[in-house]
């Protein structure tokens, strides 16, 4: 048989230089103390902001409140504004209703007392459409 040409690659002489076969990491980032104190200043601070904007949530109720109570006579007296005008409505309309009734009077008193008796929501809105009377009751709720 005839020799093969082909030469077979071999090693350099001396060998091969050595293999790097160790961990090579490099250090990243922050040390771990270092980031638990980072959390700990940042969970400090939304603290304190936590506390100062409960503090000023705080005195913006009182102070909501406050302006409530200062206006709660005015509203009262609005109310009551209201409520006189629509009894007289009323008891001009029954007037009208019962003219011809003989031994009727017009605005007798149900209740036997000298007291103010607020008149129920029926009794207000006893001669007005319904509509006016569900709104009183429901308000804006009726479209939930």
């Amino acid at each position: 048989m005839a020799a093969s040409k082909v030469k077979q690659d071999m090693p350099p002489t001396g060998g091969y230089g050595p293999i790097d076969y160790k961990r090579n990491l490099p250090k990243r980032g922050l040390s771990g103390y270092s980031m638990f104190g980072i959390g700990i200043g940042i969970m400090l601070f939304g603290y304190w902001r936590l506390f100062r904007w409960n503090r000023e949530r705080r005195r913006l109720q009182i102070e909501e409140l406050e302006a409530r109570i200062a206006i709660l006579p005015l509203l009262q007296a609005e109310q009551d504004r209201r409520t006189l005008r629509m009894l007289r409505e009323n008891l001009e309309e029954e007037s009208i209703i019962m003219k011809d009734v003989p031994g009727w009077k017009v605005g007798e008193k149900v209740f036997h007392t000298d007291r103010w008796v607020t008149p129920v929501t029926e009794e207000l809105f006893n001669l007005r459409p319904r509509e006016e009377l569900l709104h009183k009751r429901f308000g804006f709720l009726w479209y939930v």
